[in-house]
């Protein structure tokens, strides 16, 4: 029997551990320097003014969301196939979520569909970059500036993707990525916002850290003086976490390039074989293939999940529509709202995916999914 082969997973070497060690060493912990040097660095990738770490990708979203200034009585359109997160971060500023259908090609939420959902009450978009797919972010911008919205772009996925040539995190209003272990790359948990809006930016760093102000310094109100100008949160980064961020960033090139290679080579033996969908890519894009998933057009899921976990390779779900849990039930969303985004989900299956897999790996991935749906 084959060790398990997960569907993601970190990629974490020596220089990565060293780079932690290094600030375990140092005096600062958290609220230190590393966390800015994080910050730039990923500012610097993307190519951007501004980047906020939090201590997630989900306290990102919220952060991002008020700052957009989204609260009760406004509508957020975003797409169901996605995480929990991504309609999460609407709901804790007191938005409404709008969940737009997806394009049945791309799986990512389809303009068209957009356009279809706007409202007067209509504040923001949250597209996802589903997969490490990017988005169609141009027409999505069009429309937001038809309709004046604010469009906070999901790249959970995508760090080090690329749309028209551009790196994914240049074009919305504000972009977060997220640094999970089975991401691009990791912090172990956090995630960032980067924009080119001074304003959010500095409603962002307000936000994480308590709603507190630092203010010039006076005689009068001594140099410890310091306010709470609103209610915040402690979302902040650590300095450890931060560390790793900054090591695993110089490998980000490597591993985005090492999954490309695998999903193509996933592409060319699964391309012809009959009961199998591959993923298809919107023009002029280049994913960052976070995750691979297929539709089992004949096959029953269950049993092919069944069968492909009883051998030890990871295969998931990503991911059950997003309006179909208890909560969102409970909210009054019911199913047949997005039909193609429901079907689709029902024919998905995620293959195992991270720099890690080697070509015995793919070859016993692929052989064993082959026989099972075949069976």
């Amino acid at each position: 029997m084959v060790e398990f082969i997960s569907y993601g997973r970190q990629s974490i070497d020596g220089e990565d551990i060293q780079a932690v060690v290094d600030t375990l060493r140092s005096p600062y912990l958290t609220q230190g320097p590393k966390v800015a040097e994080f910050e730039q660095a990923v500012a610097d990738y993307v190519g951007v003014k501004y980047a906020v770490s939090f201590c997630n990708g989900t306290a990102a979203l919220h952060g991002a969301c008020s700052a957009a200034g989204i609260g009760e009585g406004d509508e957020v359109i975003t797409s169901p196939i996605t995480f929990a997160a991504s309609a999460n971060c609407v709901r804790y500023v007191g938005g409404t979520v709008v969940f737009a259908d997806i394009d049945a090609t791309t799986y990512n939420i389809d303009p068209t569909e957009i356009r279809k959902n706007i409202t007067a009450k209509t504040k923001a978009i949250i597209p996802v970059d589903f997969t490490g797919q990017p988005v169609d972010i141009d027409e999505i911008m069009t429309i937001a500036k038809e309709h004046n919205l604010v469009v906070i772009e999901d790249g959970a996925h995508s760090l080090g993707a690329t749309y028209k040539g551009r790196k994914v995190g240049t074009t919305a209003d504000m972009t977060m990525f997220s640094f999970h272990p089975v991401k691009p790359v990791t912090t172990a948990e956090g995630g960032i916002i980067v924009t080119d809006n001074e304003e959010y930016y500095k409603k962002m760093l307000q936000f994480r850290s308590h709603g507190i102000e630092q203010v010039p310094y006076s005689p009068e109100k001594g140099g410890w003086y310091y306010e709470m100008t609103d209610l915040g949160y402690n979302y902040r980064m650590t300095d450890l976490q931060a560390a790793l961020g900054v090591s695993q960033l110089k490998k980000l090139d490597t591993f985005i390039a090492k999954r490309q290679e695998l999903a193509e080579h996933y592409n060319q033996a699964l391309v012809n074989v009959e009961g199998i969908k591959i993923p298809q890519q919107l023009a002029n894009t280049k994913s960052g293939w976070h995750l691979y998933m297929i539709q089992l057009e004949h096959a029953n899921r269950k049993e092919v999940f069944n069968a492909m976990r009883a051998a030890n390779i990871g295969v998931h779900v990503h991911y059950i529509p997003v309006y179909w849990h208890p909560y969102y039930r409970d909210l009054g969303y019911e199913r047949g709202l997005c039909p193609v985004a429901e079907a689709w989900y029902e024919k998905a299956l995620t293959l195992p995916l991270h720099p890690g897999i080697t070509q015995e790996n793919m070859n016993f991935i692929i052989e064993k999914l082959e026989t099972t749906i075949h069976d």
